[in-house]
């Protein structure tokens, strides 16, 4: 029982962070089961003005005096079909996205092999860790800036979270790592307590890495999920040794490459989700009324046929 219900959470977290319900779901019905008694008081009245204030371009489905941006199916985009309506997507925006994400894993990467490499090679990377983290750190940036999660107060959580990071770690490095003649990196290595500081940006990383988890069922996203704060913990309390440290830290380097070379071998629509679901919330209450009223009345024409 315990089991079933936990599966059901996460089965509507994943509904509302990624936003990829099907047609017929149990989501759309309690859509429109919403506004199911305004749409009848609307029906009600003939001379409902305001009704007519609703053109829709019969290419879309979506109404076309909206600030919503989406391309006609005459475009050269693919088309995808969501609840609200086909939609659209501008490639470049993933690929940046993901590219943001290699950025990122490939300076942590790097800069992190410099725990298991010679001493003379471990001198050049070591000179630089200031420089990768910096990289890393903006890669990480663009991604959340660029993310899908359709409910914004998460997003902007993200997004807080890994600029609460910037400003400590640029306050650590001014404010203590420099004058005592060391960068950023070493410097938290060398002092734990620096944790506090740099990791909100860590949290951030986590909570994308979640994300992915959660919405396409990556196991080395979920792995991350519980390793990077692993990782970070243990080296803020001083409770692990330096072993499991760098065991741990050598699994977060695999699975950050593995999770982000495998974006890559995603279709580009689903970065996305449903993105009709993402239009259909930005829409005036008004317009959501008159488009769920056009879809009631496309399917009981289609009932009809």
């Amino acid at each position: 029982m315990a089991a079933a219900s936990a599966s059901r959470v996460v089965a509507v977290f994943a509904t509302v962070v990624c936003s990829c319900p099907r047609t017929g779901s149990g989501t759309e019905k309690k859509l429109v089961s919403k506004h199911r008694p305004a749409i009848r008081n609307r029906l009600s009245s003939s001379s409902d003005s305001k009704l007519k204030l609703f053109h829709y371009n019969n290419n879309i489905n979506i109404p076309t005096n909206t600030k919503t941006k989406c391309n006609a199916v005459g475009d050269s985009s693919p088309v995808y079909q969501g609840i609200y309506g086909p939609w659209t997507v501008d490639p470049s925006d993933v690929i940046l996205y993901r590219s943001g994400l290699v950025t990122a894993a490939a300076s942590f990467v790097v800069g992190a092999s410099a725990a298991f490499l010679p001493d003379d090679i471990r001198g050049l990377i070591e000179q630089n860790l200031d420089l990768l983290y910096v990289l890393g750190g903006g890669g990480l940036g663009l991604s959340l800036v660029l993310i899908h999660i359709y409910v914004t107060e998460i997003k902007r959580t993200l997004q807080a979270l890994w600029a609460l990071g910037v400003v400590g770690s640029a306050v650590t490095y001014m404010s203590l790592a420099a004058p005592a003649g060391q960068g950023l990196v070493q410097y938290v290595v060398d002092n734990p307590t620096a944790v506090w500081f740099v990791g909100p940006l860590f949290a951030a990383l986590t909570g994308l890495v979640f994300k992915e988890g959660l919405c396409y069922g990556k196991l080395e996203a979920g792995i991350l999920t519980f390793i990077i704060p692993a990782v970070l913990l243990g080296h803020l309390t001083g409770l692990m040794d330096d072993g499991l440290k760098h065991a741990l830290l050598g699994s977060w380097m695999a699975l950050f490459v593995i999770f982000a070379g495998r974006k890559f071998s995603q279709p580009i629509k689903d970065d996305i989700g449903d993105k009709s679901v993402f239009m259909f919330n930005s829409l005036p209450e008004d317009e959501k009324l008159g488009l769920i009223e056009k879809l009631e009345q496309q399917k009981l024409g289609r009932s009809l046929d």
